[in-house]
Parts: structure tokens; C-alpha cells; sequence
């Protein structure tokens, strides 16, 4: 059945979701009806759909490297300025009309076909770059002339600039070179029309062969070949195994060799193929991971095994101070906490890390209800305190007698200096100290006080009896 299963994921056709929007907006805070630029690019997508309803502001939209048939949903897109389609399966130009500012649109490398489609790009009055490089059409005879004739709007089409005079010839060979491009395009959609004629033939003997295969896969696990397939496991097994992987390298190699068009068909048959191959081998992967036996952690009688699946480092302490028995388990330093979980026994501990095993018998019984897991914030280590089940009582500790050992033992450390240190004494009568506060004199304050305004000091002058006034002398000024 995994055969079948592939197979009809071969046909499912991926398109655009809204998670994969909302993954591809990080810059914009994961907000898709704001969003103005969105890449697109190698997510495998075959159907264009919904960003004209979820992405009304879009200016810049990359597509490219996909596996898109057709130009679609996008004619909304009001405000769309550069469209990047390059490397897809498109076949002709259409659905563009409604793009009102599209100035830049990139084609290159697709399969169009059909150049008489670029008459659409005529309501896009603003386009001023066009790129068509790769595509069938640009091997048709007056490939340019004809573009340029037809778009009068385009300023650079290929990365190479319009002239005024190369338009102006362009416009005078107009209806010539417009009928060598109808004639060319018919004869190069009745050779497509072929093309996929064989490759929908390819397609239905890959999808017998499917059939086939599966119909000897059902028949080999039948009832009543369950002796046979039993008998062949035990004998050859190996030898089936070594038969399988070399019948897929010959399936490989057929197809890798086998000359192929390229075509928008064989582009996408290769895509199938390979994703084919891949989850076909994501399925082996899967079985085998299943097969494995899982590590016992409890035998048979009942007694737990010390286990450690993940490999880590750690360390077990018995703490008697606290009475407790703590574990260091050195677990990856930027590992989310939530892939780790802890349980505690009372004769074991069991950390689950990304879901392998690390298991621990205990020395003592402890108390799981009182146990505490912590991760330290330097290291990352996952830290679990574990209380013992048998209470100790330790004996009280004097704190006079241990501070004053430390004291006593302090200056036989330090040496003779510190013991000669003696503390200083002043003897007043011996020695005069000036009074602080009458260092400032007191200053009369006239006129200042925030509550009441003072008086004015007059002050008397002071008359001179001995004073004689000399009229020669001039008055002092």
C-alpha cells in the first residue's frame, strides 16, 4: 500500500497556502493583507491561487522556480509593479490586464509558445521592461522586431534598450513580420500538440508498470503465501533486499538515460520522479526507525536498568548538608525545555531528551512529591534536587563558638602587626579643639526674609570737633 499511496501523491498539485503566506511575510510580522513583497520562490508550486484575494497591496511578487502552467489569480493585484515568473512551465502570456502599474515583468526561461499572446501586455501602459529569454518564441525569425512593434510602451526588452529608430523600423515591417510569426507559431504548437501526445503515453505505461508492481506486491502477501514469504525471509532476505536496490538503481538509470524533450511534461514527470524517489526512501527510513527494538528499561523481574540513550555527561551528589541527592544532567546548552521530561521515582529518575531515555537508580530513597528540576542559565545543565525519604537530624551548630574561632584564628594568620594595633585616645585638657559652629560670624540681614521686610539700619555719622574747612581746597566731588 505505500507504493499506491505515493502514487496518488504523484498527481496531488501543490499550491499556494496561507500558512506558506504567512511563513514567507516574517518581515511584516506574518500580517498578509498589509503585505507589499513576498518571495515565493522553489516551493513546488504548480497552482497559482488566492493572493489576489489575501494580498491586495502586493507591489513585488517572486515566483520563480516553480511549476507553474499558467499565468492566473493575479488580475487583481491592482498595485503590482514587478512580477518574477521566471522558470516555470507558463506557455503563453495572459491574465495581466487587470495589473494597472505593472512596469517589470520576467518570463525568462519558460516555455511561451504562443508570441502573439504579448497583445495582451498592450492595457499595461506602464510596463517598461520585458524579459523572454529562453522561452521557444524567441527563436522565431523577427522575434524582436515583432515585440517591439507591438508593445509601444516597453523601454528594454532582454536587458537590451529600445531605440527610436529600431521601433521606428520595426513599426515599418509590422504586417510582414507579423505574419512570419503566426506561421512559425502554428508549426510550433502542432509539433506541442505532439509532444504531449507522447508524453501522456509515457505517463500511462509509468502508471501500468505502478499497477503491476502493486498487483506482485498484493500477491506476495496473500494468505496463502505466507509459508513462502516466512521461508523467504529466513533464507533470503538479504538477497531480496540486494535485488530490490539494484532493480531500483536499473529503473534509475533507465530513466535518467532515456532522451526526453524538454517540455513543460518532462519537466514536471522529473519532478514527480525525484519526489517519488525521495519519499520512497523517507518510507524505508521510517519503517526502519519502527523496527528497531527499543531499549529496555525495566527488566522482566522488575529491576530498573541504568540507561542512557542520549549519551549525555552527569553527575550524581549526595548532598548531606541539605539532605538531599542532586543530579547534573549535561544536556544540550540551547535545547528547548520543552523537549525534556522528567520523572521521579522513589528508587529512580527518568529524563526523557527529544524522547530518548536517560534513566538513574538511586542510592537512598527520595521524595518525588518534594523533588525540583531547574535548567542553570549558564551552562544549560538540567539540575534535579531530590529530598531523601529518611529525614537526618543534624546537630544545632553554635554561632558564638565558631565566630569567635574565626576571630581568635584571624591575627595568627595576618602576623605580629595586627596585634599591636591599639586604638587612639585624645585627652581634652591636653589639646584644644576650635568650636565648628562660630566659624561663620553672624551677618546682620537687612531687607531679606521671605515673611516680613526689616528695617533699615541708619547709621550715625560721627562730627569732628578739630574740623576745619579751607576754602582753597575744592570740594571733593
Amino acid at each position: 500500500m505505500e507504493d499506491s499511496a505515493v502514487f496518488i501523491w504523484i498527481f496531488l498539485n501543490i499550491t499556494v497556502t496561507e500558512d506558506l503566506v504567512r511563513r514567507r511575510a516574517e518581515h511584516n510580522d506574518c500580517e498578509i493583507f498589509s503585505l507589499e513583497e513576498i518571495s515565493l520562490h522553489q516551493q513546488e508550486i504548480e497552482k497559482l491561487e488566492y493572493l489576489d484575494k489575501w494580498c491586495r497591496d502586493l507591489k513585488i511578487l517572486y515566483l520563480q522556480n516553480n511549476l507553474i502552467p499558467k499565468i492566473e489569480n493575479v488580475g487583481k493585484l491592482k498595485k503590482l509593479e514587478y512580477l518574477n515568473v521566471a522558470l516555470n512551465n507558463i506557455e503563453r502570456i495572459e491574465n495581466l490586464e487587470g495589473c494597472e502599474e505593472l512596469k517589470k515583468l520576467d518570463l525568462t526561461a519558460n516555455f511561451i509558445g504562443e508570441l502573439t499572446s504579448i497583445e495582451t501586455l498592450k492595457y499595461n501602459i506602464h510596463l517598461n521592461e520585458l524579459f523572454l529569454v529562453g522561452n521557444p518564441c524567441t527563436e522565431f525569425e523577427g522575434y524582436r522586431q515583432y515585440v517591439v512593434a507591438t508593445l509601444h510602451q516597453l523601454k528594454c526588452l532582454d536587458s537590451k534598450e529600445i531605440g527610436r529608430s529600431e521601433r521606428i523600423q520595426a513599426l515599418q515591417n509590422y504586417p510582414e513580420v507579423k505574419q512570419k510569426i503566426r506561421e512559425q507559431e502554428q508549426a510550433y504548437l502542432l509539433k506541442r500538440d505532439r509532444e504531449k501526445e507522447e508524453a501522456q503515453r509515457r505517463m500511462q505505461e509509468r502508471k501500468d508498470k505502478k499497477e503491476n508492481q502493486m498487483k506482485s506486491k498484493l500477491d506476495f502477501n496473500s494468505p496463502g503465501s505466507l509459508h513462502n514469504k516466512a521461508s523467504h525471509q529466513a533464507e533470503g532476505g538479504r538477497e531480496q533486499e540486494t535485488w530490490r536496490t539494484a532493480e531500483d538503481d536499473e529503473e534509475d538509470r533507465r530513466f535518467w538515460e532515456e532522451p526526453t524533450p524538454y517540455t513543460p511534461e518532462s519537466r514536471l514527470e522529473t519532478h514527480r520522479y525525484i519526489e517519488e524517489k525521495r519519499r520512497a526512501k523517507d518510507n524505508i527510513r521510517e519503517s526502519q526507525k519502527k523496527e528497531k527494538p527499543l531499549r529496555p528499561l525495566v527488566t522482566a523481574e522488575g529491576k530498573v536498568l541504568n540507561v542512557n540513550v542520549p549519551k549525555l555527561h552527569f553527575s550524581l551528589k549526595d548532598d548531606e548538608d541539605n539532605n538531599q541527592i542532586v543530579l547534573d544532567l549535561a544536556v544540550y546548552r540551547h535545547l528547548d525545555t520543552s523537549l525534556l521530561d522528567v520523572d521521579v521515582q522513589p528508587t529512580y529518575i527518568r529524563v526523557l531528551v527529544k524522547g530518548k531515555p536517560f534513566q538513574l537508580v538511586l542510592p537512598e530513597e527520595v521524595k518525588p512529591d518534594s523533588s525540583s528540576a531547574k535548567r542553570s542559565q549558564t551552562t544549560g545543565h538540567l539540575v534535579v534536587s531530590m529530598p531523601k525519604a529518611k529525614e537526618i537530624i543534624l546537630p544545632k551548630q553554635k554561632v558564638s563558638t565558631s565566630v569567635k574561632h574565626s576571630d581568635c584564628s584571624t591575627p595568627q594568620k595576618t602576623g605580629r602587626r595586627n596585634v599591636q594595633v591599639e586604638k587612639l585616645e585624645v585627652d581634652p585638657s591636653k589639646y584644644s579643639f576650635p568650636d565648628v559652629t562660630k566659624i561663620i560670624q553672624e551677618k546682620d540681614r537687612i531687607g531679606q526674609g521671605p515673611i516680613r521686610l526689616q528695617p533699615e539700619k541708619i547709621t550715625k555719622t560721627k562730627s569732628y570737633v578739630e574740623f576745619e574747612n579751607d576754602e582753597d581746597v575744592p570740594p571733593l566731588i
